[in-house]
């Protein structure tokens, strides 16, 4: 895309504006009856680049004598700056052999280009407002925004026109997707050191360039990071435009009020007193006045079970009724489509939105919204509340370019409330310093402690299938779990294994239905369900069933658990699985291996610690109903 670049001279200083349509600004500064006093004003490019005129805006500063300058100077300048831009950029060797690329620069400065027709004004302001409004709380590329705008019932007829004065009025911001280059040095004897351009809207680094039509530079910038939601270029359009704040309901009260965690507010949602006495502590952290240095962060550290998705209701309330917007934030799809009838239920009178990929719900304006991880790259300090559930689970664990999005959705007085039974290990020493709010869950629904793993020796999982022989401890094991009538997972390390494990363990307990799945099997959904029906009594699997997945009445053995795959959320996840139902609280969790790891020793400690706490605060059945 290119765009044309200006200087103003308005009151003490200069000014340098990139415009997507110059005649909007023509008449936003220089028509008669504007009101804004204007000592000076010089179109420098009518058709420049994005990437160069957005890089141009971003390092302008004022000079001592530009109030003398003539229009050779500005020439002069605009030429200079363009030149510390390639070096920064390395566009002077994409330039090489385009005939009249450098020596352009400048040639254009001056002129006075025809101002927008007075007859069509009128319009463009009410096409300005339509198009801030429906851009609020959002970042989008141009191909992004013209798509919400045709699912408006009469779009703006100039969309680029609309949005330049949208951005001279000050209600959204207009720069390239990609942020420009450093102009530093590190080390003289090292050279020019140049850094790859970021991405504006998912933070990573845009190393890919290729020859671009649209701006004429023969190695423009892109992203592959967020490819698959539109190619982010170093000439692409990103529109962002925050939130307004929020505005109480009739009647209630306007956020920083204090309130009484512990009355009606909680009642109606039929919690635990452990579930209570947690929402109880994220309402009045999110009812705390805002401290003025960014969103606040308040961790919900919840054992697996804990009943997670109806402690935020009183959450998401909380922030409905103060007139502001909510967003529940999940990695995985199949969770979204879950959660999305269950909130419909708990707020029937709540417009909600349902993102993920391929939602036809994507340019939705709603109160509440549920979406995968990856769709809050579409927004922009949009949400007074985020939910991010699962946070350690993948894609978002140790993924910057997710964080960065998470970071990015939040109003800047707004909340983050992070979910998990297993925090990385960064927030846990966060919350043991006291350095992040947070509250913990230590027990399940149905008031029994969780079941504590047992550590059994065993070879590895390869050296059984190599010498088709069954550790006689872990047959024993599993025997007790199926004449107990229990469903059995078993989880391995590698999806090679499976089949051939699965075999021996056929010849192993005949007469077993026995199955084995993975990411990779397109039948995994059926026979999950086979599972939870009974139909299937074993089922050998890997870390895609780690969470998300309850069978009642289940036992869980994790083989090879010794191995590094397994760190220590891995195995308080897999030993999650059992104990889950009210008919069988107990069930059994069996840690097999060759050895003993740190992972799993700080796994079961992890767990013994959540019952202590439970039962320190009278949360279990006393011991004589268990």
């Amino acid at each position: 895309m290119k765009v044309a670049l200006y200087v103003c001279r308005v009151g003490e200083g200069w000014s340098m504006v990139l415009s997507l349509d110059i005649r909007v600004d023509v008449v936003w500064w220089l028509e008669e009856g504007s009101g804004r006093h204007v000592l000076r004003w010089l179109l420098l490019d009518k058709a420049l680049p994005l990437s160069q005129a957005s890089w141009l805006v971003e390092h302008f500063e004022m000079e001592r004598s530009m109030d003398q300058w003539g229009q050779r100077d500005w020439q002069s300048y605009l030429a200079r700056k363009l030149d510390v831009y390639e070096l920064a950029s390395g566009e002077t060797e994409a330039r090489k052999g385009i005939a009249g690329g450098v020596a352009a620069r400048g040639a254009l400065v001056g002129g006075m280009p025809e101002p927008y027709p007075a007859g069509q004004w009128a319009q463009l302001e009410r096409d300005a407002a339509l198009l801030a409004e429906r851009i609020s709380g959002r970042q989008l590329l141009a191909a992004e925004a013209e798509a919400l705008l045709a699912d408006t019932a009469q779009p703006p007829r100039e969309w680029r026109a609309a949005t330049q004065l949208a951005r001279l009025h000050g209600r959204l911001s207009i720069t390239a997707a990609l942020e420009g280059p450093a102009t530093r040095r590190r080390h003289a004897w090292l050279g020019r050191a140049r850094s790859a351009p970021r991405c504006h809207r998912c933070g990573s680094e845009a190393r890919q360039r290729v020859p671009c039509a649209a701006c004429g530079l023969a190695a423009c910038a892109y992203c592959e990071a967020c490819l698959a939601l539109g190619r982010s270029r170093a000439c692409a359009l990103l529109l962002r435009s925050a939130a307004q704040g929020a505005v109480p309901r009739r009647g209630e009260a306007p956020r920083g009020t204090a309130l009484a965690p512990t009355g009606g507010g909680l009642a109606r949602w039929g919690l635990s007193a452990a579930q209570s006495a947690a929402a109880a502590a994220a309402l009045a952290f999110l009812a705390r006045p805002p401290a003025g240095d960014g969103p606040g962060r308040f961790l919900l550290w919840a054992v697996t079970g804990a009943g997670k998705t109806e402690m935020i209701f009183p959450l998401l309330q909380h922030t409905l009724d103060r007139g502001g917007r909510a967003l529940v934030a999940t990695p995985r799809r199949d969770v979204v489509l879950e959660l999305a009838p269950r909130l419909a239920k708990a707020f029937p009178d709540t417009s909600l939105a349902t993102l993920y990929g391929g939602s036809d719900e994507r340019w939705k304006d709603a109160q509440l919204t549920l979406a995968t991880t990856h769709q809050l790259m579409r927004f922009y300090q949009g949400f007074d509340l985020v939910i991010i559930d699962e946070l350690d689970a993948f894609p978002y664990h140790n993924d910057p370019m997710l964080a960065h999005a998470a970071a990015s959705s939040c109003k800047p007085e707004g909340n983050f409330v992070y979910l998990s039974a297993t925090p990385p290990a960064r927030l846990q020493r966060e919350a043991a310093q006291g350095k992040l709010t947070h509250a913990k869950v230590p027990v399940r629904f149905h008031r029994h402690p969780l079941p504590v793993p047992r550590l059994i020796k065993m070879v590895t999982v390869a050296e059984c299938i190599k010498k088709r022989n069954f550790p006689s401890a872990l047959r024993t094991n599993i025997q007790i779990s199926l004449k107990r009538d229990a469903q059995v997972f078993v989880f391995v390390t590698r999806i090679a294994q499976i089949e051939a494990f699965v075999n021996l363990m056929r010849r192993t307990f005949p007469g077993i239905h026995i199955e084995g799945t993975s990411s990779q099997d397109p039948d995994r959904a059926s026979k999950v369900i086979a599972f939870r029906e009974r139909k299937i009594r074993l089922l050998v699997t890997t870390t895609i069933l780690e969470r998300g997945v309850t069978i009642p009445r289940s036992d869980v053995f994790i083989l090879d658990a010794d191995n590094g795959l397994f760190d220590e959320a891995s195995l308080v996840q897999m030993a999650g699985r059992a104990g889950r139902s009210m008919d069988d609280p107990t069930g059994r969790v069996v840690f097999a291996s060759s050895r003993r790891t740190r992972s799993q020793v700080k796994a079961v400690a992890q767990i013994r610690k959540m019952n202590t706490i439970a039962r320190r605060k009278g949360y279990l059945h006393p011991p004589s109903q268990t």
